[in-house]
């Protein structure tokens, strides 16, 4: 698999958003991902990285079951999808 070019604040919101995965195997997964799909050269407009609640992410994210009920409970009060996805993976 071709590793896509990001730039350097790209890779670093890819790698520290795994610190708030809930569990060590989760996190060590996020983090070998992330080296293993991306390396740092030229800003990337096609990766999807977004800030909410002082939280950056890049990507898809890996949500547990509880953080996707969390979504869909944040998106029925009113939230935007991708707010709640942000709020629910780093907060619950």
């Amino acid at each position: 698999m071709k590793r896509q070019e990001v730039s350097q604040e790209q890779y670093d919101i890819l790698i520290g958003q795994c610190r708030y995965a809930k569990t060590k195997e989760v996190r060590q997964r996020c983090l070998t991902q992330a080296r293993e799909q991306y390396r740092v050269g030229a800003f990337n407009p096609a990766l999807d990285c977004r800030t909410y609640s002082g939280v950056s992410v890049c990507g898809v994210l890996e949500l547990s079951a509880p953080q996707r009920a969390c979504v869909e409970e944040s998106v029925g009060g009113g939230l935007t999808r991708r707010r709640a996805e942000v709020e629910c993976y780093a907060f619950r």
